[in-house]
């Protein structure tokens, strides 16, 4: 997909501002202790497009709401993000040596610091999403409801539960039906999570709240059916991890259901599906439609 340069400017602009909140909620590296703060900084800090708290904080902005809350949720979201590539990545899952073009967690700290490297993450993650609470003492029912949207989608009604089928299935063939859920659970729970948080907090009605999800939806199961599109046309070098992996784990995706050509029509119509829906929300999305576009339809 080509973009123009003002939305990459954007996009840039954006991210480094992701970056600086990043930076703000890591844990100090001291103590006894200190490496798995390395470990965990070393992981989060890796690079990527920044997309989960990009998505919450673009949604935040198409609402009236003024939450003070934003910031520890933005960086929560790439917190739990970050923790699911880490223990992706380890041995007893897919075994991966590179993400993001350099050495996974796990070949560099070793594989029980990978482990726990995920898992202090994922703690502090929620750590993090409390300090809301100091921030913006006066909206504490709307941080509630969106750190109920975070536990869901990230655990085993959502990410966790996805990745539990995912592994429990993998070695043999699933029906579409099942990969579907795996999809739903696996990839598009968290970019639930993040546009639905960034709607909450930015006020909107339970209405445009599941409207945020099913467009939310349609880009996560997009998102994933383009993974399975990459993995097989495009190269190592320009994903920055290996390819053909679904090969090498014996793995059933749309493109072994119903190859390259209706796999890649699939991600056009869950894509248009997603644009019109979020015509119907309010405030201004120019960019976010951009930003949601430039995720389904990437070449990395």
């Amino acid at each position: 997909m080509s973009l123009n340069c003002d939305f990459k400017e954007q996009m840039n602009q954006k991210v480094h501002l992701v970056e600086e909140i990043l930076q703000e909620y890591l844990p100090r590296q001291k103590g006894r202790q200190s490496i798995i703060m390395e470990a965990m900084c070393y992981s989060l800090m890796a690079g990527g497009k920044r997309l989960r708290p990009l998505l919450m904080s673009e949604t935040f902005r198409l609402f009236p709401g003024k939450s003070r809350a934003l910031h520890p949720f933005m960086a929560a979201i790439e917190m739990i993000h970050t923790y699911s590539l880490v223990h992706d990545d380890l041995p007893a899952m897919d075994n991966d040596e590179y993400r993001r073009g350099r050495k996974t967690t796990h070949v560099v700290y070793g594989e029980d610091m990978g482990i726990l490297a995920g898992d202090a993450l994922l703690n502090y993650a929620f750590e993090t999403a409390f300090r809301a609470f100091v921030l913006d003492p006066e909206d504490s029912l709307t941080i509630g409801r969106a750190l109920s949207v975070l536990g869901e989608k990230a655990g085993i009604y959502g990410m966790i539960g996805g990745q539990v089928i995912d592994v429990k299935e993998t070695g043999h063939a699933v029906s579409k039906e099942v990969l579907d859920t795996i999809y739903k659970l696996k990839t598009a729970a968290l970019i639930e999570a993040a546009m639905m948080i960034g709607a909450i907090l930015g006020g909107a009605s339970e209405e445009e709240v599941k409207k945020t999800e099913q467009i939310a939806c349609n880009v996560g199961i997009a998102f994933q059916i383009q993974d399975d599109i990459l993995d097989v046309t495009s190269t190592s070098e320009v994903l920055g991890k290996p390819v053909h992996s679904d090969e090498k784990n014996e793995k059933t995706t749309y493109v072994t259901l119903m190859g390259v050509e209706e796999a890649g029509r699939k991600v056009q119509e869950l894509s248009d599906e997603a644009v019109s829906l979020l015509h119907q929300l309010p405030g201004e999305h120019e960019f976010l439609e951009q930003l949601l576009l430039a995720l389904i339809h990437r070449d990395r």
